[in-house]
Parts: structure tokens; sequence; C-alpha cells
């Protein structure tokens, strides 16, 4: 019985994961689930209409895919077609979250078409299952569909592929 219970509680949370091709349940990060700087309230809904890369990342594993964000950053992109949106976990770090928020509000001046938004309570892990302590990388399309997903370090070639899918969205 214990085994067959626990093979159905795995099942539901396979269900509810966001998959390739799934479009984005709406979620809203505000006040104690984060939201982006000075404390406004965040809405996947604006994802719409916008090819977006969206990460979803651990601070402590920021540099894992640097090489992504410095591909994209001198790729010549329209404002109006493509963004990223970098999601900080910040209940997966030690930083106290207003230093850590500050540090990104400078960083968000040096990357192109970036904004930051913060997650104080690992929210998108519950809601979307995001990898908790880790770097995630999803493709978004225009209608919020998920069409790409990494979790962890993108190697060359994946970040090559990534940045043909971005392009040939954006055509």
């Amino acid at each position: 019985m214990y085994k067959i219970s626990m093979v159905w509680i795995c099942l539901a949370v396979i269900l509810q994961a966001v998959n390739v091709g799934d479009t984005l349940p709406h979620v809203t990060l505000e006040k104690e689930n984060g939201g982006m700087s000075h404390d406004k309230p965040w809405y996947s809904k604006t994802l719409r209409g916008k090819v977006h890369l969206l990460l979803y990342m651990d601070p402590d594993k920021r540099a894992e895919n640097q090489a992504l964000l410095d591909a994209l950053n001198v790729l010549e992109v329209d404002s109006q077609k493509y963004s990223t949106v970098a999601i900080v976990n910040l209940a997966a770090t030690w930083m106290p979250d207003a230093i850590l928020e500050g540090l990104l509000s400078k960083k968000e001046k040096e990357l192109k078409n970036t904004s930051f938004v913060f997650d104080k309570k690992k929210y998108l892990v519950k809601k979307w299952k995001m990898k908790d302590d880790a770097s995630n990388v999803w493709i978004i399309d225009r209608t919020s569909k998920v069409m790409y997903k990494k979790v962890g370090k993108a190697s060359h070639e994946e970040i090559e592929y990534m940045i043909k899918m971005l392009s040939d969205m954006l055509k």
C-alpha cells in the first residue's frame, strides 16, 4: 500500500511540473514572495507578446551560465521582440537579500535587455517546479509556451543551440 501511495504522489508531482510545450501557469511575485526591485510586483503574464530567455537561479550558482549571458549580450535583437528575465532565488543563498538586490540592480544596467525579479520564498520552485539550488534556463515563446528547458551549466553546444533557437524564433 505504501509503494502505491508513493507512486501516486510522485506521479502527481510530475504532472504538475511545467514541461516543454506547456504554457506557463500565471503567477505573481509580490510582497513577502518577492517581485521586482523597489518592491514592485512581477506578473508572469508580462511574458506574453515577446520571446524570453527565463533564468531561475541560485545566486551562489550565478557564474554557471555566464557564458550564455555573455553570448546573449552581444546578440543584436529587437527589445520589442525579446528580453531576458533573470529570476533570483533569494531563499537559496546565505547572502542578505538587501545586499544581493543592490548588486543585481547594478548588474541589470550592464546586461542589455535584462530585468531581474526576486523570489524570496522559493515560490516558483513550488509553482513551476523549478529545480531548487540550481541554474534553470527556459526559453519562452510569445504565447508563454515553454520551448526549451535546461538545468545546470549549459555546454558550448547547448549555448549555440539556444542562441540559434532564439534567433529562429525572432525571425
